[in-house]
């Protein structure tokens, strides 16, 4: 594999108001229009590759490089995803147009190769390759506007890559080139597993639900050392409902969350908590909001919106809840979802209130806010950036919701994720595939195979279930995969993703286990949970 991006780029556009311009070579390492200037400079141990802009006048909505190369042999290619994966990534040819966010692997029959942009860039990343080449867009605006840097220089990205051996697998590659992009990620001290009630509830719950929902899962870890987590999820706020934002203080069914919490912990759990940070129904300064649509949504470019999200966490930290899950930010910031999103991550009309930062720098403010306020709890970063929150969060949901109703929705999102976001594990952050839904609503012939799969990978473990709808043999099985969640464990591979976009054969401490993901009871049921992408 010889492509090399550190070698000087075959052409540099930049985006202003104006439109594209082509930046010419000025220097050594520099290209420019004379009011626009990138500048590419290679560190001297040659590991990585900062890239800058300059721009004092105009404002700057995209820069994009393209190096021109030829692939001598056939090619498949992987990419990741701009927030939570939808059931779609997977290794295929060619394509053009596929956008790959953050960073790709190649592969050419005999090696594998990988590049990509830091964690923590300075911008919003994506890579396309096609037969002539391999080209990188940065988007460095500010929401709706081109970034107004002044005198400033924005270092917008830094650039590695990773050559595989021969007897390296493309597996081996990916997980080496997630370990070059994150210096420092931050990881649980101990293994996370434990409840969450959203796929049994959905909202619908009380402060004596999670009482018993926290006895069960705690009975659930009988003997256990490292205590489980009971996560309360959307639905014991004020606001539920119509608008899942704040005020972040309970309703009615919910009326001491410090109390609730300290029951929690007295039932043997360790208590965790859900929450949507840029999004309220409560009466605030008019300067703070965004744009209003069923609730106000917020501009995290304000210092005093990061300091009203400081205070949400702080207090829930306060309270007692060990963990933090903080949903739905990327779409409040967006305003569309990860799929959505392709070659362009803003569908906002709206500007930033501070347009000397870009978007991408905004969000890693916000994300550093919440990793500062919430303290020595655990931070789960659900509908958030993973390459943004690398080396600020412990843990990220890196998959759209697998489903207490749908198996079909189960498998493509909650498989396709485990096994293509696998590399990311422990090398940005700790990987969390999503819950296991268990209720009659999904066959315990697959969902059996999905709990053991999660509890076996070395990843956290959640299961969502009503006590109440479980059989003896459900409950035995839940301890024992709650058994083996409790211990850290060697992350588990995915043995046939170069050809499976839903991976059956995986190695798990050593062994190669089967899992059979599709049958009678799939195959004869019907479109149901929002499964949209039908």
């Amino acid at each position: 594999m010889d492509f090399n991006i550190f070698k000087s780029p075959s052409l540099v556009l930049a985006e202003t108001e104006q439109g594209w311009e082509k930046l010419m070579p000025a220097a050594d390492s520099v290209w420019s229009t004379g009011h626009v200037a990138v500048t590419m400079k290679l560190r001297e141990s040659a590991a990585d590759m900062g890239l800058y802009l300059e721009s004092k006048k105009s404002a700057v909505h995209t820069i994009r490089i393209r190096w021109n190369h030829s692939f001598t042999r056939p090619v498949t290619l992987l990419g990741d995803h701009w927030e939570r994966g939808y059931g779609d990534m997977g290794w295929s040819g060619l394509q053009p147009e596929r956008v790959m966010p953050w960073y790709f692997m190649i592969h050419d029959g005999l090696s594998t190769a990988g590049f990509g942009v830091k964690t923590g860039a300075g911008s919003m990343c994506c890579w396309q390759v096609d037969a002539d080449g391999v080209t990188l867009t940065a988007d460095v605006s500010s929401g709706s506007q081109g970034v107004t840097l002044g005198n400033r220089i924005l270092k917008f990205a830094e650039l590695v890559q990773v050559h595989g051996g021969e007897n390296m697998t493309p597996y081996e590659t990916t997980r080496m080139l997630c370990s070059s992009m994150c210096e420092q990620p931050v990881l649980p001290s101990v293994p996370v597993y434990g409840g969450n009630n959203w796929y049994y509830a959905y909202g619908k719950s009380s402060h004596h639900q999670i009482v018993e929902d926290s006895q069960f899962i705690s009975a659930m870890a009988e003997g256990l050392t490292n205590r489980p987590f009971m996560v309360i999820d959307d639905g014991w706020q004020i606001s539920s409902g119509t608008c899942n934002g704040g005020p972040w203080i309970g309703n009615r069914d919910f009326p001491d969350m410090a109390e609730l919490a300290d029951e929690m912990k007295q039932a043997g759990v360790r208590p965790g908590i859900w929450c949507r940070p840029l999004l309220t129904q409560e009466k605030v300064p008019e300067s703070w909001v965004r744009y209003t649509k069923g609730g106000h949504f917020l501009d995290p470019s304000r210092p005093d919106v990061l300091e009203y999200v400081a205070n949400m966490m702080s207090r829930m930290h306060e309270w007692g809840y060990e963990l933090i899950k903080h949903d739905f930010s990327t779409f409040d910031l967006f305003g569309q979802w990860g799929f959505q999103m392709k070659g362009k991550a803003h569908a906002l009309p709206y500007a930033l209130s501070d347009t000397s930062r870009t978007t991408a720098e905004i969000v890693l403010d916000l994300y550093r806010t919440i990793a500062e306020a919430s303290k020595d709890s655990l931070i789960i970063g659900c509908n958030t950036i993973g390459h943004l929150a690398a080396g600020l969060f412990e843990i990220q949901r890196t998959g759209d919701d697998t489903s207490g109703r749908s198996w079909e929705r189960t498998r493509r999102m909650g498989v396709n994720t485990l096994a293509f976001r696998m590399p990311q594990h422990g090398t940005l952050f700790s990987h969390d595939a999503d819950c296991v839904g268990i209720t009659s609503g999904v066959p315990w012939e697959f969902n059996r195979q999905w709990l053991d799969l999660l509890a076996n990978s070395g990843t956290p473990l959640f299961v969502s279930a009503d006590q109440k709808e479980l059989s003896g043999q459900q409950k035995r099985e839940v301890r024992q995969a709650f058994e083996a969640a409790s211990r850290p464990l060697p992350t588990a591979e995915p043995l046939d993703w170069m050809y499976n976009s839903c991976p059956s054969l995986w190695k798990i401490s050593g062994e190669t286990r089967n899992y059979s993901w599709n049958g009678e009871a799939v195959l004869g049921a019907g479109a149901r949970d929002h499964e949209w992408w039908r």
